[in-house]
């Protein structure tokens, strides 16, 4: 096992749980050897806390590697199978692409629903959260600026736009017996489903619309906003239509149990975000103000366990 710095936490950066990701790899290709990165929080989190906490880490790392060696995962078993893969990836990236880089409203709305315009003002991050400075774009953005925006939000809008839209498409072609059999059957399938369902089960829709109702004043924005959490509604329908499930993440009681513990505390330090945003934005060289929301910040990103 290879340990060096840089893996992110969350799924849209191809983070997730290490067995979820070992388990999706494609067959035989893990033979005996595992190259991962940690981010530096991450590393913290794993194994700066505790000797029996950084034991079961390298425990995880080593059986996951040596399971997946001795035991690969099974291939797609039909041809269908990446035929349906591939049309889908294909209407996912059209929606996603329509959405956050063709929709004249998606920019301004990102600025003003999240903390990223204040995250380049505070000192988080090793490098400015645009590329260029002088024209702010999507492109532009930085890929940790860009996740860590939705995710304090509660939003994590890059990790499953699109996929809902994909999934819906392939159902209405009636493909649904096929999509459960794939989830059921093929372990890249099921990791990547119940990957995307991690992040919806953390996210919180009336969280992430407490944002809008305090820090948007357009209310064509504030119609924008409806809109992409009306795409999150759908895409749970069509996770829970393939999987069975009847609430999200509901194989996974270990993740709920801890959902619920941690939501409590994270939902008020949510609630205190969005009031220093909205005091901020009118009082932007408030240092107080400023601290605040670093530190809430930090609370949201230790509370989420995904931070970008």
């Amino acid at each position: 096992v290879t340990i060096f710095h840089g893996r992110g936490g969350s799924l849209a950066r191809g983070g997730g749980p290490m067995y979820l990701a070992l388990k999706s790899q494609p067959p035989k290709s893990i033979q005996g050897k595992l190259r991962l990165t940690e981010q530096g929080e991450m590393i913290q989190a794993k194994f700066g806390i505790a000797p029996q906490v950084a034991t079961r880490q390298m425990e995880v790392y080593t059986t996951g590697t040596l399971l997946a060696t001795l035991e690969p995962p099974s291939a797609a078993k039909e041809d269908k199978w990446r035929s349906l893969m591939d049309s889908m990836a294909e209407v996912s990236c059209q929606a996603y692409r329509g959405v956050v880089y063709n929709h004249p409203l998606f920019l301004d709305y990102f600025h003003e629903a999240t903390a990223e315009s204040e995250l380049g003002n505070l000192n988080i991050g090793s490098r400015p959260a645009h590329r260029n400075k002088d024209k702010k774009s999507v492109s532009s953005i930085r890929a940790i600026p860009w996740i860590f925006s939705w995710t304090q939000t509660r939003f994590g809008l890059p990790s499953w736009l699109g996929v809902g839209v994909a999934l819906h498409d392939a159902i209405d072609q009636g493909h649904v017996e096929i999509l459960q059999e794939m989830y059921n059957e093929w372990p890249f399938f099921q990791s990547l489903l119940d990957l995307v369902e991690m992040v919806l089960a953390k996210s919180d829709l009336r969280i992430a619309k407490m944002y809008d109702d305090i820090l948007i004043q357009n209310p064509k924005l504030l119609e924008f906003g409806e809109e992409l959490r009306g795409k999150f509604t759908e895409t749970v329908e069509a996770l829970n239509a393939i999987t069975g499930h009847t609430r999200l993440a509901e194989n996974n009681k270990t993740l709920r149990h801890l959902i619920t513990f941690r939501n409590p505390y994270i939902d008020i330090v949510n609630i205190l975000q969005a009031n220093i945003l909205k005091d901020l934005r009118l009082d932007p060289n408030n240092k107080k103000l400023r601290d605040a929301l670093l530190i809430t910040i930090n609370g949201i990103a230790a509370g989420m366990r995904n931070t970008g």
